[in-house]
């Protein structure tokens, strides 16, 4: 019957649900399709009920290589749709597309197949099964109809938290649904910290209804992101917050955002509106400079106006970003605050420390550990986090602690001075034959042997550096102040009469 009553059309689908993974809750009519000998497309093998239905011999043809062939889920789906239209008005028999749960719950390519399915002559007909949605409620004990609000966590995260269409209404819960990973769960977290206190309880439950796999953990929402089990099946219960019981917090720099976005939007500054993160990279560098020249001068009102310019800098980049969809200012704060609680367990946890050294090993422990959580771990370096643009002997001093961290160290500082004296021979040696490539390279290498043994000695190379500067420069200066006093110029006096000057300065502690 079902398929006579397809003839009429140029090709036929039966879109047959799959249930929430436990095979007693897959419906008969829908194995009995899957069973009739045809082939069986899957918009995904990532489904507990897969290894039941191959048992049954079931012939499955998993679509989930177009998920590596697409820049975004949305292409991915409708690349499947169109995919399964085209094969279905090819064949003379329907054909079988499974997915997750319910057709008509959370599943886009169903709802590409519905709307394209009649311009194509292409019959869609779903058969249903229950979703996720029923099994969740009936493990957390929740009544929809109370008030809830369901999202997927990808189409969650599309939403700008600075203009977001995502909203709350109070006495409302909300299930987040297929929180696949740790990045995702990063960024769905960041979100929800828009509308819920940071140490609001998530509920996280995964794979509902499936025997033996099933799992439920309550947690603070700060947390989402450590949590290791996490993937398709997973989904987060967040319980009604209403914000008139705790207002969310007001930032302080707030006041501070606002004028930062009337600069950049209609009205504007014509030139505030043409930057961007690039086109601002030396004004920040620049204003990280200006702070440090007040921390040395000792002026605790120019380091207040400065540390000013350097955090607009920061508001400056966050609004760029946010006009992008990327993140805010808030997601910053909230970030690195949450960074600062983990990587001090021995303050806001349980961890005992007996030194300042110890602290700067857990930290560097954390923080290693957090980067092999995330995207692309495998292929991070000790050394990659350093950034380019330092200046080169800070830079240096960096990688040379980075590498003891594993040990490739000198045992103390004699080690490395005797190093320092075998660069100065090769640059001898390079400098003697005129070879000018060989002599960059010599120069460079005894500079960072000489950081080497000044990081040994636990003093600060570039500081150490910056303070010979200005000591030349203030006995530069001095050394013109005589020479005018006596109606002279330096270029008019012997190299003789420069030293005897230079001595002067010196000994006058310039």
């Amino acid at each position: 019957m079902l398929e006579q009553a397809g003839k009429a059309a140029a090709g036929e689908i039966y879109v047959v649900g799959l249930g929430p993974g436990d095979p007693m809750q897959l419906p008969p009519l829908n194995l009995s399709l899957m069973q009739a000998g045809r082939k069986v497309y899957l918009r995904t093998r990532c489904h507990p009920v897969v290894p039941f239905l191959e048992k049954e011999g079931v012939k499955l043809l998993p679509l989930d290589d177009f998920y590596e062939k697409a820049r975004s889920f949305e292409e991915v789906y409708r690349k499947m749709a169109d995919f399964l239209i085209k094969t279905a008005r090819e064949n003379d028999t329907p054909v079988v597309f499974g997915v997750p749960g319910h057709p008509l719950v959370g599943e886009t390519v169903v709802r590409h197949l519905l709307e394209a399915g009649p311009r194509e002559k292409v019959r869609v007909r779903t058969f249903s099964a229950p979703s996720f949605l029923e099994v969740v409620c009936e493990v957390l004990g929740l009544d929809p109809a109370e008030g809830l609000l369901i999202v997927d966590a990808f189409e969650l995260c599309r939403f700008s938290p600075a203009a977001s269409p995502f909203s709350v209404p109070g006495g409302t819960g909300v299930l987040v649904v297929q929180v696949y990973n740790q990045v995702l769960a990063s960024e769905v977290k960041l979100t929800l910290m828009e509308h819920f206190p940071d140490d609001h309880p998530v509920t996280l439950v995964r794979a509902a209804g499936v025997r033996g796999e099933e799992r439920i953990k309550e947690i603070p929402l700060y947390q989402l992101d450590r949590e290791q089990e996490l993937d398709h099946l997973t989904t987060l219960y967040l319980p009604p917050f209403d914000p008139k019981d705790e207002p969310a917090p007001r930032y302080i720099l707030d006041p501070l955002v606002e004028v930062m976005n009337r600069l950049l939007g209609p009205g504007g500054c014509p030139w505030d509106r043409q930057q961007t993160h690039e086109t601002l990279k030396n004004y920040l560098i620049e204003e990280a400079y200006e702070v440090i020249d007040a921390i040395e001068e000792g002026n605790t009102h120019k380091l207040c106006e400065e540390l000013g310019d350097l955090l607009l800098q920061v508001v400056f980049h966050a609004a760029l970003a946010a006009r992008e969809q990327k993140f805010t200012i808030n997601q910053v704060i909230a970030g690195i605050t949450e960074k600062l609680k983990r990587r001090h367990p021995h303050v806001f946890g349980a961890r005992e420390v007996e030194s300042a050294a110890e602290v700067l090993v857990n930290w560097e422990a954390i923080k290693q550990e957090e980067r092999g959580r995330g995207a692309g771990a495998g292929a991070r370096s000790l050394l990659g986090e350093i950034p380019r643009h330092l200046p080169a002997l800070q830079r240096a001093q960096k990688v040379q602690g980075k590498a003891a961290l594993v040990g490739f160290d000198w045992p103390d500082a004699r080690g490395a001075a005797a190093k320092l004296e075998e660069e100065w021979e090769e640059f001898r040696a390079a400098w003697a034959r005129g070879d000018r490539e060989a002599l960059q390279a010599e120069v460079g290498d005894f500079f960072f042997a000489a950081v080497n043994v000044a990081r040994l000695l636990q003093v600060n190379a570039e500081e150490a550096l910056r303070l010979a500067v200005d000591r030349f420069v203030r006995r530069f200066q001095y050394m013109e102040e005589r020479a005018r006093a006596q109606g002279l110029k330096l270029q008019d006096l012997s190299l003789l009469e420069l030293d005897a000057l230079w001595d002067e300065a010196k000994a006058r502690g310039h």
